[in-house]
């Protein structure tokens, strides 16, 4: 059967499908599993999707694994993120694909399915496994084999400043059980409106309104709310999860903040919260070490998402590594990848990145992710998956399901019908699951 996906991105990219046979079926692909022993001096190859701080600490890693040892050589190859998955899908189809693959975790399902990705239980020491935390182990999980490993995970939270919350009354949640309720959180953004802060909350739409911010940062609402962006029972429809009353009720109270203009929607960076002029902002776990603390000092609160009906929820799950099929020797991509999550190598992409590392053994040694830290409610829900933290739907159909949805947020955001958004998100992936004949197993 000829993957939907591998024609749509030979079609992107001008090539004829009989140019982009390459993939072809998951049973057919090949690729060798580990075996513990590697053969002789090895060169490998790996794609890397970052820029700036986080680019140049992991290009002083690959260096740093360079000189260890002398057996395994990487070499990297740098990809823009922005068309990252066209290059990689590309690079499948014409068999091209390097040794070590990273890539957005969620994408991780397509990628295992149609056969580009072999399981890392073998290759990855098992105190190794042992000491990641269960988000990683839960994003990197297909079809109960692990097949990616990230050197960070993420949260998304709410950042406040205290006196303003102060100054309109209302209380500072202290926790995920502690969280506002939807209806309370509103109230909060309609007094601080009141109050003189004209766009009190920042959801930094400006990340991408078609991009991975949008399923990453707002499904945590519609799981909130009782509902999922796919039923996981089986993942052979949306429909009854992303469109359940309970689902279109939340995203009608996200659609409220719209229409009141209580969101920020000019903003092209942070400045607005940075000035305090939105003293709300919804955004991820980097931004506190990437300028709101300096900026807000002992007055920036760190507060979950709101509850919409189930308890707060939040986005997990960031970039990952995985071993290709085309790995001529997996062993030599696994000793890399081993490298990536010393303690040493994930202490050095959190000071970088700002991000808690995805071993326990680094992640006690931060200074905002301990127990004690100021962003230890990130780890609090990390450690609860999927009660609080929910990893994005592990099935090959995820890179539908994340532009479907991506696409009702920016209608009803836009003031489109909430219903009829979430019906034709609905709609779509449906559509794409009866393409792909369900995507059965393998």
């Amino acid at each position: 059967m000829r993957r939907t996906i591998v024609i749509a991105a030979c079609a992107a990219l001008g090539l004829t499908v009989s140019g982009c046979s390459g993939t072809g079926d998951a049973a057919s692909s090949g690729g060798s599993s580990c075996d513990g022993k590697i053969d002789g001096k090895r060169t490998i190859s790996t794609f890397y999707h970052g820029g700036g701080e986080e680019k140049k600490t992991f290009l002083n890693v690959v260096d740093s694994f360079n000189k260890s040892q002398d057996q395994v050589t990487v070499k990297v190859q740098s990809v823009p993120e922005g068309t990252y998955n066209d290059a990689v899908q590309a690079a499948s189809a014409s068999d091209k694909l390097p040794d070590v693959l990273d890539f957005d975790g969620p994408n991780l399902y397509n990628y295992a399915w149609n056969g580009d990705l072999i399981p890392l239980d073998d290759c990855i020491n098992v105190r190794t496994q042992g000491q990641l935390l269960p988000s990683i182990v839960q994003q990197g999980t297909y079809d109960k084999k692990l097949y990616g490993v990230g050197a960070f995970d993420s949260g998304v939270v709410l950042y406040a400043y205290k006196s303003a919350l102060k100054k309109v009354g209302a209380r500072v949640p202290t926790g995920v059980d502690d969280a506002w309720t939807a209806a309370e959180f509103t109230d909060v953004l309609g007094k601080l409106k009141k109050a003189g802060y004209d766009r009190p909350l920042d959801m930094h739409m400006w990340y991408g309104r078609q991009g991975e911010w949008f399923s990453y940062a707002f499904s945590p609402i519609v799981q909130s709310a009782g509902g999922d962006l796919i039923d996981r029972d089986g993942y052979k429809s949306a429909a009854g999860a992303l469109d359940k009353p309970e689902v279109v009720k939340a995203m009608k109270t996200f659609q409220s903040w719209y229409t009141k203009k209580y969101v920020n929607t000019e903003a092209q960076d942070d400045t607005p919260f940075l000035k305090k002029k939105s003293p709300i902002a919804w955004n991820g776990m980097w931004a506190y070490k990437n300028g709101y603390k300096k900026a807000a000092g002992d007055d920036l609160a760190v507060i979950p998402l709101p509850d919409f009906g189930t308890g707060s929820k939040t986005g997990m799950g960031s970039w990952q590594f995985g071993i290709t099929r085309k790995a001529e020797d997996p062993d030599a991509a696994a000793a890399f990848l081993e490298y990536l999550l010393t303690k040493k190598s994930q202490l050095s992409m959190y000071d970088a990145v700002g991000a808690p590392p995805s071993t326990a053994r680094a992640l006690k040694e931060t200074d905002i992710y301990a127990p004690d830290g100021p962003m230890s409610l990130v780890t609090e829900s990390l450690n609860q998956v999927p009660g609080v933290a929910v990893p994005r739907p592990q099935t090959p159909a995820y890179p539908t399901i994340t532009q479907a949805f991506s696409q009702a947020v920016d209608d009803i955001s836009l003031g489109k019908d909430v219903p009829g958004a979430l019906k034709k998100a609905v709609d779509t992936i449906d559509q794409d699951i009866k393409d792909n004949d369900g995507y059965p197993a393998q």
